[in-house]
């Protein structure tokens, strides 16, 4: 039985793959997601990166899914991370002025960069890089997980911001489109 395991294994390395690597394509996607200031029950306001999904949030603490929050602050549109809203959570927002969706390809590495427990206003055409907060990846690891948004609408008045985005699902990886 060892033998067959080796064998497999000089098998696996032979042909140049990764037996464990996470497969990933760009698959940018876009969201429509409410303020919390709008009086509607049961409207998106929240969204987490890593399951792709939109998230109600009924009360800030109510739960730990979502990465970043839309709210109206000072007539506009903002992002707000867990922390913004007293939520324990290590996942940040990084604006990226200047940059379009193609040319950012990886998230910054300096962590200080990552506003946590500030609302980071919402401009249209603007890049913002988000990490996740921290969670347990596939193989049992602590992970954090990256993904770009470009903001595609910000209307205050009617409470809703829409933004394309792409996410990496390989944990701790900052690279924001797949390896060649």
């Amino acid at each position: 039985a060892a033998v067959l395991l080796a064998m497999g294994a000089v098998g696996l390395g032979a042909c140049g793959d990764a037996p464990f690597a996470i497969r990933w394509v760009e698959a940018p996607d876009t969201v429509l997601l409410y303020s919390l200031a709008r009086p509607e029950l049961n409207l998106t306001s929240g969204f987490n990166f890593n399951n792709r999904l939109p998230v109600r949030i009924e009360a800030p603490a109510a739960t730990g899914t979502w990465d970043i929050a839309v709210d109206t602050r000072n007539g506009g549109i903002v992002l707000l991370a867990p922390a913004a809203l007293g939520v324990e959570s290590r996942a940040g927002i990084v604006p990226m002025p200047g940059m379009t969706f193609a040319e950012v390809i990886e998230a910054p590495a300096d962590t200080s960069l990552y506003v946590k427990d500030q609302p980071v206003p919402a401009t249209v055409g603007s890049l913002y890089v988000v990490r996740t907060n921290q969670g347990i990846g596939a193989f049992g690891t602590r992970c954090f997980y990256y993904a770009k948004l470009e903001v595609l609408d910000a209307d205050a008045a009617a409470g809703t911001l829409t933004f394309k985005y792409d996410a990496s699902p390989v944990c701790n990886d900052r690279r924001l489109i797949p390896p060649d």
